[in-house]
């Protein structure tokens, strides 16, 4: 197809539908024209302008699509990205748009992998989580939107959550933030009968610790998983001192970046037919921090009924068994230094007067020595959301254990990697130097562990004067403490909570990795293994969407993926040849090498999960 375009050009700055200004001039109309056609279709888009790739971190989905257009217009071809007839965008034409309780929205339509998916941005779930409503529950909108709610062009008008940057430089930032996105290859088919209605799959980013991230990076661009026949949402949640500070009250109960995700699975369950999704067949997923929030939520009495299936990748909300990663009481002491920090005394209100300090400023007080000592941000036991431990939880069988759970984990994941050259002992270290980091486990949640037990048994057979190999013994340590046996136990536990087998609890791991993923994070690819979040730009379709030299093993890989995960939301497994976790009480764990799909893995956990790790955790 070609591609023309008719601009008008305006002497002041445009203004969305809803009122506020627009920081882009738009290209009023255009006519898409498929090849072998004389005619051409009539569609409203924003500028379809050249220009150089953006980070993954800060291309926006729809500048992406943009960029794309643009770019196939110059060159005609690409060998890296898929044809313009694969992917395009217009304004949305069907019939009507989406009327939901935040109001009616407005969408693209795109086109993605010879699909057409719908998409939908900034859509507002909550009321703006400010002054009073700083640090307490989330709020339902108190009134509809009354103007058509077309926010397509707003990544820069800050709905990124506020957050510390350490990671990803997500800017600009906001405390209203409280949005959510959504894909759907089935708005047209809004209020149709049952069977007509298409899967959800909700998905939770991951951050630093529940410290970073949002659903505008590139990442996380549901389109490509839409092809698959089911709709993909992403919601925002507070993050940080603002979504997880502890002040023990009703108006301050803690963990309300989880209480954001609660609200946010309630709006859709409650406007899912709009978008043609059916709210009964939903699947929560996460990685790193959006895999702890996913325990949180199998864990967690008042998520219960909200959702179907979970798919858990990397991470979970299991520390060490009687030991809280952080106790309400220190909780507690942890937000009333941060009030001191902003001058904010005990001997006033120090939550109304926090709720008064501008929300940019909290970050500011999360050091670099501070980072040193602990980690700032922790989800609250004993509290409404989580009322006991995770151990607790299965012991008394009080989990949400009426779903279908995929548990997933990278081999050899790169882990620590983060943790060792964030506190500058990449180089020279040694035994001493080793036992150090591990006795810094304490102030990272994991308390009480034994520092001789680590050194002997991670050391065993290692080289001591041989600097890489205590790096990457550490490694091993840090990946199997924080991520490794905490995600592998909690599915463990959670498969045998399962009556009777009755629920489909499978587990995979990831050996397949890019070199180009490996760069991207600034890592040497020649020394850096299998990366810590490595299956995501597999798992939303990277490979198809980004100027990364990926190769065609890489897409076929990529598409693999999107079937498995989509399948195991369609259809509670990722395919009939995937065997349960639990088999004759033996635990069978996929491997997703693509050089070999069919292979099932000897445990790979046995000896240092069920073995070294086993007596710390439960």
């Amino acid at each position: 197809m070609y591609i023309s375009a008719q601009y008008i050009h305006t002497s002041s700055p445009d203004k969305h539908i809803d009122g506020r200004p627009d920081r882009h001039p738009k290209i009023r109309s255009q006519t898409t024209v498929p090849y072998g056609s004389s005619k051409g279709v009539h569609t409203y888009n924003t500028a379809l302008r050249a220009h150089t790739p953006l980070p993954i971190t800060t291309l926006h989905p729809s500048k992406l699509f943009t960029h794309w257009i643009s770019s196939a217009i110059a060159s005609r071809k690409s060998t890296h990205s898929y044809p313009i007839d694969k992917l395009f965008v217009h304004w949305i034409s069907f019939r009507q748009y989406p009327q939901t309780t935040s109001g009616v929205v407005r969408g693209q339509t795109l086109r993605v992998l010879n699909k057409t998916v719908d998409q939908f941005l900034n859509i507002p779930y909550a009321e703006p989580p400010i002054g009073a409503l700083r640090f307490a529950k989330p709020v339902p909108l108190k009134q509809t939107i009354k103007n058509i709610i077309n926010r397509m062009n707003e990544y820069y008008a800050g709905h990124t959550c506020i957050q510390s940057g350490r990671l990803a430089p997500f800017k600009p930032l906001s405390e209203d933030c409280l949005v959510l996105n959504i894909w759907t290859p089935n708005a047209g088919n809004n209020n149709t009968n049952k069977s007509q209605l298409k899967p959800i799959m909700f998905h939770i980013h991951g951050g630093d610790g529940l410290d970073t991230g949002t659903i505008f990076s590139t990442l996380y661009n549901g389109s490509f998983l839409a092809a698959h026949d089911l709709i993909i949402v992403s919601a925002n949640y507070r993050l940080g001192q603002l979504g997880f500070l502890y002040g023990d009250r009703e108006d301050a109960p803690g963990n309300v970046g989880f209480y954001d995700q609660l609200l946010a699975l309630k709006w859709i369950r409650e406007n899912a037919e709009q978008f043609g999704g059916d709210r009964d067949q939903m699947t929560i997923f996460g990685e790193s921090a959006g895999s702890w929030s996913v325990s949180a939520h199998i864990l967690s009495p008042l998520s219960k009924g909200l959702f179907k299936r979970a798919i858990m990748e990397s991470g979970s909300v299991m520390f060490g068994k009687g030991m809280e990663p952080i106790t309400k009481s220190e909780a507690l002491v942890l937000a009333k230094n941060t009030a001191k920090q902003l001058n904010c005394s005990e001997s006033e209100d120090w939550l109304k007067c926090l709720r008064g300090v501008d929300a940019l400023e909290f970050p500011k007080t999360i050091t670099h020595e501070i980072l040193l000592q602990k980690f700032i941000t922790f989800p609250v036991f004993g509290t409404e959301f989580l009322p006991i431990s995770t151990q607790k939880a299965f012991e008394s069988k009080q989990i949400n254990s009426d779903i279908d759970l995929m548990v997933c984990l990278a081999s050899d994941v790169e882990e620590s990697q983060d943790w060792i050259s964030y506190r500058g002992s990449v180089t020279n270290i040694s035994v001493e130097i080793f036992k150090q980091m591990v006795a810094q486990s304490g102030q990272l949640g994991f308390h009480q562990i034994n520092t001789q037990n680590v050194t002997d048994f991670y050391l065993k057979n290692v080289n001591t004067t041989d600097e890489s190999a205590l790096f990457w013994a550490f490694h091993r340590f840090a990946s199997d403490m924080a991520l490794n046996c905490p995600t592998y136990l909690f599915g463990q536990q959670f498969s045998r909570n399962v009556k009777n087998n009755a629920r489909n609890v499978q587990f995979y791991e990831l050996n397949y990795g890019h070199r180009s993923n490996i760069e991207a994070f600034g890592y040497d690819p020649d020394t850096m293994r299998i990366d810590h979040n490595i299956d995501m730009p597999y798992v939303f379709g990277i490979p198809f969407n980004h100027g990364w030299a990926y190769s065609k093993h890489d897409r076929d890989y990529s598409i693999n993926l999107m079937r498995l995960w989509t399948n195991f939301a369609k259809y509670g497994k990722p395919d009939n040849n995937w065997p349960k976790l639990l088999t004759n009480n033996t635990f069978i764990i996929k491997d997703l090498n693509p050089f070999n799909t069919s292979r099932v893995l000897d445990n790979p956990f046995h000896s240092t999960c069920d073995g070294f790790w086993r007596d710390y955790y439960l």
